[in-house]
């Protein structure tokens, strides 16, 4: 199979789709692999270092659409990329559809298979997504304290306090995988920390493995209502594969928070779980409502590319590997983890969580492949429905 490797166009975004250890496994089990020129630069890795792997660097992102049948991707498609797209050509990225009604009708309109990472799932686990939740947790804290700073103006609290004066207090909402490495982070730091969920069994494993300045609370509106006046900073750290995101904090409850308070949204990328959050970017990370500070940056691991690539295309790499060895299909029919990311394919919303958002028809992967193989013959790795 011809992968090719564009080079991230989203504001700020230095991560790439591959490493050359990556294109080596692939060039070796007899794949091509084609790289954009520079792809790699932000991300600690150069056009020889690709070229040594086995990879053909190529001067332009029309090159990559054009002549490749899986596109391996960071982030979803920009509106500049649309118009590249193929039909029956496999786009392999974080696409995060349920709050983006208009890419997923792109993808529809141009019958591209849309393979999203944070809709793999292996049994409990979104094997694709961990490596990104890890980083953006340890981010938050970090970039929540340095926005608590007077001279946004926030509240001026220093997140881990000092001798004779307290720590601010950090409010986590959600207990996964962001959750986790947030309040790790963030009672590192100093924080008094206090993660609010719903699964009693991951509450208790945070009281288990956490210090003693990070303790738990069950999620309730009302709960969260008589805890918002009294914390400075809170993470939303929320996800439900697919769907859009609730919104826990509404722009009712935004006047509960103090004056000053920082909000940090890691859950924008699924439409946020704060009611006033919308999307910002690393060179415009921060607005204010109601004189509440909200940093809601869409690919806060982008800003990271060295750690977050490798960490991204270590996990990303098998599956890839199992599209290319099988044809998107049979990959996906042989494993469960690879059809469960398939959210749109030949023309069809084919992930539940998505047609649910956008109000839209739902199909079977299944149903979709064997109408393909009925009424279009055999089906190559790059044929659309």
């Amino acid at each position: 199979m011809k992968i090719g490797v564009p080079k991230e166009v989203k504001s700020r975004e230095y991560r790439v789709g591959i490493i050359p250890s990556g294109v080596d496994v692939l060039t070796q089990g007899g794949h091509e692999v084609y790289i954009e020129k520079n792809a790699g630069a932000r991300s600690g890795f150069c056009d020889d270092d690709y070229k040594q792997a086995g990879a053909v660097i190529v001067p332009s992102p029309k090159e990559i659409y054009e002549n490749c049948e899986m596109i391996l991707k960071v982030k979803e498609p920009q509106p500049e990329e649309y118009d590249l797209l193929k039909p029956g050509q496999i786009l392999f990225a974080y696409l995060h559809l349920a709050p983006q009604k208009e890419l997923t009708r792109i993808l529809q309109e141009k019958k591209v298979i849309a393979i999203a990472y944070e809709t793999v799932q292996e049994h409990s686990r979104l094997p694709l997504l961990e490596p990104m939740s890890q980083i953006a947790g340890k981010i938050a804290p970090m970039a929540g304290g340095y926005f608590l700073s007077a001279h946004v103006n926030a509240s001026g609290v220093l997140i881990g306090g000092c001798s004779g004066v307290p720590p601010s207090k950090v409010l986590i909402l959600g207990s996964g995988t962001v959750a986790r490495y947030a309040a790790k982070t963030a009672s590192g730091m100093g924080a008094d920390v206090i993660v609010m969920g719903r699964n009693l069994k991951s509450m208790a494993e945070f009281e288990t493995i956490m210090p003693p300045n990070v303790s738990t609370l069950y999620s309730t509106r009302y709960t969260l209502e008589k805890i918002l006046p009294t914390v400075d900073m809170v993470i939303g750290a929320v996800y439900n594969v697919g769907e859009k995101t609730p919104h826990l904090i509404t722009r009712q409850m935004l006047a509960l928070c103090k004056k000053g308070a920082v909000l940090v949204d890691v859950a924008i990328d699924q439409g946020g779980c704060i009611e006033t959050s919308r999307p910002t970017t690393h060179d415009d990370p921060i607005f204010e409502v109601d004189g509440v500070v909200h940093y809601c940056v869409a690919n806060m691991p982008g800003d990271y590319p060295v750690s977050a690539t490798q960490a991204l295309a270590n996990a990303t790499l098998s599956y890839v590997k199992k599209i290319a060895d099988f044809g998107w299909y049979d990959a996906s029919l042989q494993d469960d983890a690879i059809y469960g990311g398939v959210n749109v394919a030949g023309g069809f919303v084919t992930q539940q969580s998505v047609a649910k958002a956008h109000k839209t028809a739902y199909h079977e992967l299944k149903e979709i492949i064997g109408k393909c193989q009925k009424f279009g013959g055999m089906y190559d790795r790059t044929a659309s429905c």
